[in-house]
């Protein structure tokens, strides 16, 4: 008779402690949701904080009249600034602006003689030259984008000083001319200009948001190394929107010397940091890699409130304009870092 041997029992399993696992869910969720909404934003819940804050305070804030000067005045900075929020979400930066913007206007009232196309095209052809100079320099020359933008500041400016003998001569736009028209007519009450920005705002969000140009402005400003591992064309990104940056400024420079009938040469100062601001308070990282353009459009007008309030006050002089812009950049920079932790974090 045959005798089985007992199976001895298998061991009881030694209890192991699972390390705990930070949760992937909500909470992450929400919190990188938040410091997204409030890089892209936040600006448009200030813009509307003061804008509701300033039309108790001052009744004539909120006219008709008021919205249309503010918005006529702003829609000349916001042209140059949308080439500007191209050129910052790809890393670079572009100091020759303002001197375009002035170099475009003198150009338009000269060849304003010559009719609406030559007042048109000819700055269009002169200042997009400018930006694509900066970036032929800068992406195949590999030249720090600062120092070739502010040689071309310093050229533009000295071409504009050459055209009008130092300054001196100040170049006239035919009067009933259609070039004139485009800077002084209006539809529904407001004036091309205003018209011509929303339109290149629009186009400017779709291309940037919708089309495979944009997103390769977003690679690149991430990391262009990187970008060039993935086969994307960074130098020809680089010289198409430091080219479109010029094309806008040169636009812009004609739309404002159409508005004042004559080419003005000591406009444009310091335009380049208005704007500059403008597309930082808008949520655009100065770094590159992340930007809107309906951010830039809201920091523009918010620009332009402070302005308008500024003069609405009347005891202080457009000097506190810069002392305010200057405060809010230095508050959104630093907003920014403590968002991109944040995101780093959750």
């Amino acid at each position: 008779m045959n005798e089985t041997k007992p199976v001895p029992a298998a061991p009881a399993p030694v209890p192991t402690k699972t390390p705990a696992v930070r949760p992937a869910g909500p909470e992450r969720t929400g919190g990188l949701r938040v410091a997204e909404l409030l890089q892209r934003q936040g600006v448009l819940a200030v813009l509307l904080t003061v804008v509701i804050a300033a039309s108790f305070i001052y009744p004539t804030f909120a006219s008709l009249d008021n919205a249309r000067g503010v918005t006529i005045q702003a829609s000349f900075l916001a042209v140059v600034a949308l080439g500007m929020t191209m050129v910052i979400i790809t890393g670079g930066i572009d100091l020759s602006v303002g001197s375009v913007f002035a170099l475009g206007g003198v150009i338009a009232a000269w060849a304003s003689q010559y009719g609406f196309l030559a007042a048109l095209l000819l700055p269009l052809v002169v200042c997009g030259g400018i930006g694509l100079l900066n970036g032929l320099l800068i992406a195949r020359g590999n030249m720090a984008p600062f120092i070739v933008t502010l040689a071309t500041l310093l050229g533009a400016r000295g071409l504009l000083l050459a055209l009008t003998d130092e300054g001196a001569t100040t170049y006239l736009v035919p009067k009933d001319s259609a070039f004139g028209e485009l800077g002084q007519g209006s539809v529904w009450g407001f004036g091309y200009p205003i018209v011509i920005a929303l339109v290149l705002f629009g186009a400017g969000g779709l291309v940037l948001q919708r089309t495979s140009f944009g997103q390769t402005l977003f690679a690149v400003g991430g990391s262009s190394d990187a970008a060039t591992l993935m086969g994307l064309p960074v130098a020809r990104t680089k010289i198409l929107v430091y080219t479109l940056s010029g094309l806008l400024a040169g636009l812009a420079g004609a739309l404002n010397a159409a508005r004042l009938s004559s080419g003005v040469t000591i406009v444009g100062v310091g335009m380049e940091l208005d704007a500059i601001s403008a597309v930082v308070i808008g949520g655009t990282l100065l770094v590159g890699g992340a930007g809107s353009i309906s951010g830039t459009l809201w920091g523009v007008l918010l620009l332009a409130v402070i302005q308008n309030l500024i003069n609405q006050i009347g005891s202080l002089n457009s000097s506190y304009q810069s002392v305010v812009s200057g405060g809010f950049l230095i508050v959104v920079v630093v907003a920014q870092r403590y968002l991109a932790r944040s995101r780093r974090s959750t």
